[in-house]
């Protein structure tokens, strides 16, 4: 069953007010994570060449927006407790337009990371609150084109930081940070009354405990989507930070033709949510996590040992569907695997991101530790992470064997002959 089941009673809701929801969760997600995290990769070689600041702190500087993810997803829902969804989720993006407006002046390398990491709490905070605040108010029939339209803010905002940006850099570096600042305000602006103003039931202290007091079939597949999700988080941030840097210093083919990569990552983050979902829908979320894991570690893996432009290209666009295609598709799987509560669904794809973040950030200053330490190998980070998807691939197919649900399967199974 899709990922968009995930919410099944929608408050009653007008028509016209399900689309300027649906508006307000895309631009949430295009401004937070599309552009406040992947606009910095086109950035990277600017930043470096215009000595802005160093090339091993500009790679740490990247991994700053990463650890405010975590930050954000671990204190979105507390916030959201006090204050409500509705106004976290605007203050989130008007953090975001200030930390773009901020980063046009660099200060320090203190004030610059302050800045990158604020936008990484938002970022972290709106993953965990849109959907359940976008969803509950739309129809049965529409909770397809919800879901699919607020995950694909995330692939707009990356085609944006592909096309806009290298726009934005020929008037200037400072003059791309307060572009990209406006983009974000005119966005914020223009979807600042879209949210709901009904809250939706939140998750009771009894739904968070009835996840911790799973059945052990439970709890085993839930620890094993954990452990799969945070493998994807390793293996997709050496190509999400490093990609135009690689293309443009690594390869010596400049900062151009690195910004036109990056518009093919684009291109793929778009295709990503509606692909993986179809695929999801059609195989099952288990069959179609399989698949795209094995296809994505070979991309990876290509792409740590190709130096043709043409077949980095069209690894680009299949490495580009990943990061925003495995969000619906984990969610269909905790649909799958934790059916028919809602509010139990919610807490489990909340501490799903969080995993998902603290091991993002993790790989983020790990990857920069490894990139410095290695003379700026970006061949080396690239083979790590198809390395984390092979093992994803692996734990998916061989962890089960050892669980509870297998052993009893196989009892009955025998018991039956």
């Amino acid at each position: 069953m899709s990922s968009s089941a995930l919410l099944e009673a929608p408050l009653p809701t007008s028509n016209a007010a399900i689309w300027r929801h649906i508006f307000a969760g895309l631009s949430a997600s295009l401004i937070s994570i599309g552009l406040a995290r992947f606009a910095y990769t086109p950035l990277i070689p600017s930043l470096i060449q215009a000595h802005w600041f160093s090339a091993s702190d500009v790679v740490y500087l990247g991994a700053a927006n990463l650890a405010g993810y975590l930050i954000g997803a671990l204190v979105g829902r507390p916030i959201a407790s006090r204050v409500t969804n509705a106004h976290t989720l605007r203050g989130m993006k008007v953090l975001v337009t200030l930390a773009f407006l901020a980063c046009a002046f660099p200060v320090s390398v203190g004030w610059f990371f302050a800045w990158r990491l604020l936008s990484g709490v938002a970022g972290g905070a709106i993953m965990v609150l849109v959907a359940a605040t976008v969803l509950p108010h739309v129809p049965g029939d529409r909770k397809g084109l919800a879901s699919g339209a607020v995950f694909l803010g995330l692939g707009l905002g990356i085609a944006a930081s592909g096309t806009v940006v290298p726009l934005l850099l020929k008037l200037g570096l400072r003059e791309a940070w307060i572009g990209l600042a406006v983009l974000s305000a005119v966005l914020t602006a223009a979807s600042w009354t879209g949210w709901p103003t009904k809250e939706a039931p939140a998750a009771k202290p009894a739904d968070v405990k009835a996840v911790a007091d799973a059945p052990a079939t439970t709890g085993s597949a839930i620890r094993i989507l954990y452990a799969e999700y945070a493998l994807m988080a390793v293996g997709l941030v050496p190509a999400m930070v490093f990609l135009v840097d690689f293309i443009a210093r690594g390869l010596g083919a400049g900062a151009h033709l690195g910004s036109l990569f990056w518009i093919l990552y684009g291109v793929g983050a778009i295709f990503g949510p509606p692909v993986y979902g179809l695929f999801a829908d059609r195989m099952g979320s288990r069959l179609a996590l399989r698949v795209i894991l094995l296809v994505q570690a070979v991309a990876v893996a290509w792409l740590a040992a190709s130096s043709d432009h043409v077949v980095i290209g069209l690894l680009t666009v299949v490495i580009g569907s990943f990061p925003p295609g495995i969000v619906p598709l984990v969610l269909a799987r905790v649909h799958e695997t934790v059916p028919g509560n809602a509010a139990k669904q919610n807490v489990i794809w909340s501490r799903a991101t969080t995993v998902f973040a603290a091991f993002q950030a993790v790989a983020g200053y790990s990857y920069s530790a490894i990139f410095n330490g290695s003379g700026g190998n970006h061949r080396l980070l690239f083979a790590i992470g198809a390395a984390a998807l092979g093992i994803a691939l692996v734990v998916d197919f061989v962890v089960p064997l050892f669980s509870r649900e297998f052993r009893d399967s196989r009892a009955q199974a025998g018991a039956h002959q």
